[in-house]
């Protein structure tokens, strides 16, 4: 059963304009990077130091947000890597039987690439949701000011 689109976190809504925050309950974590985990691949850890400090910037990055920023690194990192071995080996592979299959790698490629999207849309990424994003400081939750657009509706 569809229940409608997901909702989206309250600092998201407010880097897009919007007032209307619909839980005024939701936990507002403060915004702060979170340690770079060490088992992602050395692709993944440069893609990490690249994007970790604009989410931050933007006030959409905090330590709750570890695993899944470090998920679509290492995603990123897998995409990286198949597509330089199908780069290497072309599109199309010889079996052992001398058949022609579809490189492997690209299957590879294109999981990644799927997962990557999924985080990408998950903290604002992608285009379409960049063009409704409006930067603006990170919220204090301790600002006396944050009850008025913490109301219901």
């Amino acid at each position: 059963m569809k229940r409608g689109p997901k909702p989206l976190p309250t600092q998201l809504k407010l880097a897009r304009g919007s007032r209307r925050v619909t839980d005024p309950l939701e936990p507002i974590p403060p915004v702060v990077r979170p340690t770079r985990p060490a088992h992602l691949s050395r692709t993944a850890r440069s893609e990490w130091d690249r994007i970790a400090p604009e989410l931050e910037r933007l006030g959409l990055l905090t330590k709750l947000d570890r695993a899944a920023l470090a998920a679509y690194c290492q995603a990123y990192g897998r995409w990286v890597k198949a597509e330089k071995e199908a780069a290497m080996h072309g599109l199309v592979v010889k079996t052992k039987d001398g058949n022609l299959i579809q490189n492997p790698y690209l299957s590879i490629a294109n999981k990644a690439m799927r997962q990557m999207h999924e985080f990408l849309v998950e903290f604002g990424m992608t285009p379409s949701s960049r063009t409704r994003v409006t930067v603006v400081p990170p919220i204090d939750p301790d600002d006396p000011r944050l009850r008025f657009f913490r109301t219901p509706g």
